[in-house]
């Protein structure tokens, strides 16, 4: 099975990197996880990223913050799909960073998820990985099928408890 990258601009991304991390693990999906910052390790981000298919990677996710141009830094240096994770920060509540991930240029997609998605992003890169991986969509629907039933039983509380 490909590897999933996991790539965050700094150490404070880490707790949204968790969650994906922790979604990818309870797939029994390898993966790698890395800091890099578009801005201040250019040349390293973009040599992980050029060398993550020969390096055994199906999909990159990147997370990042506030000017979070590091999604697009490595897509331009992949052919790879590309998930940013738009991380909130302080200043402008993800805003920010929302829309440095998302509108990215004709020619290099990056596939956004919402602001500090850390499962989605790991859901995606699943869902990417699964399209070769009979036994990763068949964990996929089961995950669903589970959703679905605690939403149910749910429903079925609120129901008796109203």
């Amino acid at each position: 099975m490909k590897k999933v990258g996991i790539v965050m601009g700094s150490d404070s991304d880490l707790p949204i990197v968790q969650k994906a991390i922790d979604t990818l693990k309870s797939f029994d999906v390898p993966y790698e996880a890395h800091i890099f910052s578009a801005h201040r390790t250019p040349l390293e981000s973009a040599e992980f990223a050029s060398a993550a298919q020969d390096n055994g990677f199906g999909v990159i996710i990147a997370a990042a913050g506030m000017a979070a141009h590091l999604a697009g830094a490595i897509a331009a240096n992949t052919t790879l799909p590309v998930i940013g994770i738009p991380c909130k920060s302080n200043t402008l509540d993800g805003i920010d960073a929302l829309l440095s991930t998302v509108q990215m240029p004709s020619g290099i997609p990056v596939a956004t998820v919402a602001v500090n998605g850390g499962v989605n992003a790991a859901l995606l890169s699943i869902e990417m990985l699964a399209i070769g991986e009979p036994e990763l969509a068949k964990k996929l629907k089961e995950k669903r099928t589970a959703d679905m039933k605690a939403v149910l039983k749910k429903d079925e509380e609120i129901a008796a408890k109203l």
